[in-house]
């Protein structure tokens, strides 16, 4: 048994043991092991971290480019090199995988280094001026300090791609992670801090809904980035526009993987079980519907089902193990009452469905990977995101009414489109309103160098990651520059 780690706040360049509401993260694998423990942040931490920030934002700003992507790379070290241990950590307290932990905990230096080379890129622009003797230069300043909500699902990853390009434009940061998952958070902070984070520049303050909305509100952050649900991300929106604050919010999605009559099916199959049901259905841009033409729809189905039938659920600590338990027992009973639901309204399960009635399976928050044939598009799991490991199936006539089916939705995150016919290809690019399209992959994925969002309900303000970054974490400044008469 491995002792539970002391959960702390760091604020203002010190840890310390915060004095709110009792604080437990326990191993979804097995709800009776404590992994980490503490107390959350009290309403003065809020006010403290704020204030740490401020006062450290002016020089920070002022801090060379170079010398802040100097930190950013240095942490991304650190984390690279504890990838085993945290991996192990992230898996245990988050309930993914092993080896997708420590992939997630690889992918977060890799998001530290990427920015951390900003300072050899392109800060800003010159225009031609209509007037002699002149010059137009568009530069880029912090927007000041950003408040940051992340989620549990990816909880290094996805801190790294919002505080990373935050820090490198010059921001200072005040930091709510999912209180699910507090550890890996502390191992985030404390990589940036041994790199040489100046006090005050990153300040991390653990808790639940309360520190949230104590930093969305309060009036010392000019900026928020939030990842998390649709109706969540939409009330912070609108507090934030109530006060001029922007908003930058990732939301919910409904992915759906579309399967032509044309597709390597083989290949198919493999990716959308990968989509679906890897991270246990726990991504933003997990395959949640499966779109397939009549013509190949009886075999695809069998294949994939097949496939899945060949997936081991179990302790995610087990290397030999393809999925592991959802985040905790509310997470379970939601899915668990979709699936219920679909049933009811009349949706045929081609595999799981079922709760785990014995064993390890049914002491953890464990879901079987299910598959759902519905009879049309008008059940609630074709509209409403589970976040777990369930596939919503609906069948297609031609490929005109697969992309149809795609679109019918309210969010428009990410999709998957499997043909070898160009043109089909093509076509759902035009057809598709989604962020992020994939020809011939899952759904899921996401490179630190290129723009992350989402269309529709996915999405609220610029886009994550990349240079995209930019448009959220700083301001223009159009300068026109013009000299005097010559000295003589």
């Amino acid at each position: 048994m491995t002792t539970p780690v002391l959960l702390q706040h760091y604020i203002d360049g010190k840890w310390f043991d915060g004095e709110g509401e009792t604080v437990t993260s326990i191993s979804p694998a097995e709800p009776d092991v404590t992994v980490a423990h503490g107390r959350a942040a009290a309403d003065d931490d809020v006010d403290a971290a704020v204030a740490a920030a401020r006062a450290a934002a002016g020089h920070w700003a002022k801090t060379p480019a170079h010398e802040r992507g100097a930190v950013l790379t240095r942490a991304a070290s650190v984390v690279e090199s504890s990838a085993e241990q945290w991996g192990v950590e992230l898996a245990r307290e988050e309930g993914k995988t092993r080896g997708e932990g420590v992939a997630e905990v690889l992918r977060a230096a890799q998001i530290l280094r990427f920015y951390g080379g900003e300072g050899d890129r392109e800060a800003g622009q010159v225009f031609a001026s209509p007037r002699r003797g002149e010059q137009i230069l568009v530069t880029r300043k912090p927007v000041g300090v950003v408040g940051v909500i992340t989620p549990f699902n990816f909880p290094i990853a996805i801190p790294a791609w919002k505080i990373a390009p935050a820090l490198t434009y010059g921001n200072t940061v005040v930091w709510k992670p999912a209180g699910t998952v507090p550890l890996l958070a502390m191992r985030l902070m404390q990589a940036l801090a041994d790199a040489g984070l100046p006090p005050g520049v990153l300040n991390l303050v653990i808790g639940g809904r309360t520190v949230g909305a104590g930093i969305a509100d309060h009036p010392g952050i000019d900026a928020l980035t939030f990842t998390g649900s649709t109706a969540v991300g939409r009330s912070l929106a609108a507090a934030g526009a109530a006060r001029g604050v922007p908003v930058q919010a990732e939301m919910g999605g409904k992915n759906a993987a579309v399967v032509l009559g044309d597709a390597d099916l083989a290949l198919a199959a493999e990716q959308v079980l990968l989509g679906a049901f890897r991270s246990s259905g726990q991504k933003c841009t997990a395959t949640s519907r499966l779109i397939v033409t009549d013509d190949i729809a009886d075999e695809f189905v069998g294949e994939l089902v097949a496939r899945i039938g060949k997936w081991t659920v179990g302790n995610p600590l087990d290397e030999h193990v393809h999925m592991g338990p959802v985040v905790d027992g509310a997470a379970r009973m939601s899915i668990r009452t979709g699936i219920d639901e679909a049933v009811r309204q009349g949706a045929r399960v081609l595999c799981g469905g079922r709760p785990y009635e014995d064993g390890d399976l049914a002491a953890g928050f464990y879901v079987s990977p299910t598959v759902l044939e519905l009879p049309g598009a008008g059940l609630d799991v074709w509209r409403e995101e589970l976040f777990g490991p369930v596939l919503a199936v609906c069948r297609a006539a031609d490929t005109e009414a697969a992309f149809a089916l795609a679109d019918d939705s309210d969010y428009g995150l990410s999709a998957a489109v499997f043909t070898q016919d160009l043109t089909r290809a093509l076509g759902a690019l035009e057809d598709l309103d989604v962020g992020i399209l994939h020809i011939n992959s899952e759904s899921a994925g996401a490179d630190p160098h290129v723009p992350f969002g989402g269309a529709k309900k996915s999405g609220y303000g610029p886009k994550e990651q990349g240079r995209a970054a930019r448009e959220f974490f700083t301001h223009t400044t159009t300068v026109y520059l013009r000299g005097g008469r010559p000295i003589a």
